[in-house]
């Protein structure tokens, strides 16, 4: 059997990216770490005590697109964001609406009232929202 001892392409490229990688010098890790902890900063905190719709709604929105939020979970708060006008029974404006709203507390009347009406899925996503909210809460 003969055994190959040429060197070839691959494995001389492969030993130039090792020994590069070990001779990153200390300012550009620092660097990079300073980066990689900028990029993990902590989660901004949130007062649902006192929102708007559009707040919430934005909120929401920001959640689903940094993806620490799946559709799923975002029913109980686009829920909670409509308003319907009793004079025309259309959608209030939440661009206009500046009422500001206690969404805790709204939640949890809704997982009450889901409760009474033995609708337990309802239940279970407003209580996972309330969750989400108590951990973000200011």
């Amino acid at each position: 059997m003969k055994v190959n001892t040429e060197s070839n392409h691959f494995n001389i490229t492969q030993r130039a990216q090792a020994s590069t990688a070990e001779n990153i010098n200390s300012a550009s890790f620092s660097s990079a770490l300073t980066t990689a902890t900028a990029e993990t900063a902590p989660v901004k905190q949130t007062d649902f005590t006192s929102m708007t719709r559009k707040e919430m709604f934005d909120w929401m929105n920001d959640q689903i697109r940094s993806g620490e939020m799946s559709l799923d979970e975002s029913s109980p708060f686009m829920g909670m964001t409509m308003k319907i006008s009793v004079t025309t029974g259309q959608p209030a404006n939440m661009a206009t609406d500046t009422t500001r709203i206690n969404f805790i507390e709204k939640a949890r009347l809704g997982l009450e009232a889901a409760r009474a009406n033995y609708d337990p899925d309802l239940a279970e996503r407003l209580q996972t929202a309330l969750e989400i909210m108590r951990r973000r809460l200011a």
